[in-house]
């Protein structure tokens, strides 16, 4: 099938001599001013168009600045007919966005090897654009699969964090549900510590999933806690809380033996983190390391609020379910001391919603 090229000339010569020349080659559309030349291209859309500069009415350069302007004509390319001379007029032209000039007169030969030039360069430019397209539906199908695929992992990943979290959770027969409700306090509370910027610099919004996730595993060590001592109805002797300190120790080990054959993974980064300090205290009297204030690292600092008011509102061997209000009392009045105060704080914000998740997830 022939290219359509058109040919805008006032000049009825030229435009006889250049119909003649090229309809061998090329289905051509001869217009007489760039007026008409407007009206066709609304109709038709030639692959390459031929454009006379001196024209009466709307001159060449005003032509295919409206061509230029309408969307669908933008990309046609327009070779400059003219007998002008100088640079100037060519500069112009090509700032409009012609892609090429011949002076007149010129040779048939040679114009006819000028418009099959850019024409083989107006299809592969089509071609590249094809090729663009097919690509980007090709990387878009690719990350649309890539997200499933990730989306699968992370159920996954999440399937096994639970069971592995109830495993251990199932030889402490007295806090059953604990992973569930101290996970949903850790959200709890670092979703307000992000939305009211309390530590901005240690927690960002795009650590909370990970920290939430990683909350699941803070008890992991448990697993290597004799049965004599997790399950011991009555008061731990000095000796037997030395060994259940342990916990953290073997909890951030088993999750560092993990992580080492594993991807690079925050979550589990967090929760070595939150295995191994969340028994620490603010005033630098809980274990096992003994640190204090900020020298603890939040995600331990988070998840102490929320272990100890899980402890306290579920019945243990050596004391019954606390109520609501008394369980609150204490980790206020323990702010500053056993408790980060700034966290201690957003607590006492969020004191009810602690009441409803414990009382939620309590009655399952």
């Amino acid at each position: 099938m022939k290219k359509k090229v058109m040919l805008i000339d006032d000049n009825t010569t030229n435009l006889s001599v250049g119909k003649s020349a090229l309809s061998d080659t090329y289905d051509v559309l001869t217009v007489n001013s760039g007026e008409k030349a407007l009206q066709l291209l609304e109709k038709v859309v030639p692959d390459l168009i031929l454009l006379d500069i001196e024209m009466p009415g709307l001159d060449g350069f005003e032509t295919i600045k409206q061509i230029k302007d309408r969307g669908h004509l933008a990309n046609i390319p327009v070779i400059f007919l003219t007998a002008m001379d100088g640079t100037g007029s060519e500069l112009t032209g090509l700032n409009l966005g012609a892609v090429d000039y011949i002076h007149k007169p010129f040779s048939i030969p040679l114009l006819q090897k000028r418009i099959d030039l850019h024409l083989m360069l107006q299809e592969q430019r089509g071609r590249l654009a094809d090729q663009n397209t097919r690509l980007l539906e090709f990387n878009q199908n690719l990350q649309s699969l890539v997200d499933a695929k990730t989306e699968k992992i992370v159920k996954l990943q999440d399937i096994f964090i639970e069971t592995f979290a109830e495993m251990v959770e199932s030889r402490d027969d007295t806090t059953g549900g604990h992973i569930v409700r101290t996970q949903l306090y850790v959200k709890a509370l670092v979703e307000k510590m992000v939305k009211e910027r309390v530590y901005p610099a240690d927690i960002k919004e795009k650590d909370i999933e990970h920290i939430v996730r990683s909350s699941q595993l803070h008890d992991v060590g448990k697993i290597a806690i004799p049965d004599s001592i997790l399950k011991k109805p009555g008061k731990l002797t000095d000796q037997e809380f030395e060994l259940m300190k342990r916990h953290t120790i073997i909890g951030m080990e088993t999750i560092s033996k993990i992580a080492s054959r594993a991807e690079e993974s925050d979550f589990l980064k967090h929760a070595q983190i939150m295995a191994y300090s969340h028994h620490e205290r603010w005033d630098g009297k809980g274990y096992p390391l003994g640190l204090s204030g900020e020298s603890i690292p939040i995600q331990g600092r988070l998840m102490a609020i929320a272990d100890v008011y899980d402890a306290l509102v579920t019945a243990r061997p050596y004391k019954p379910a606390f109520e609501h209000e008394m369980a609150e009392g204490i980790i206020i009045a323990g702010k500053g001391s056993q408790f980060d105060p700034l966290l201690g704080e957003l607590f006492e914000d969020l004191s009810m919603e602690f009441k409803e998740i414990a009382k939620r997830a309590i009655q399952r």
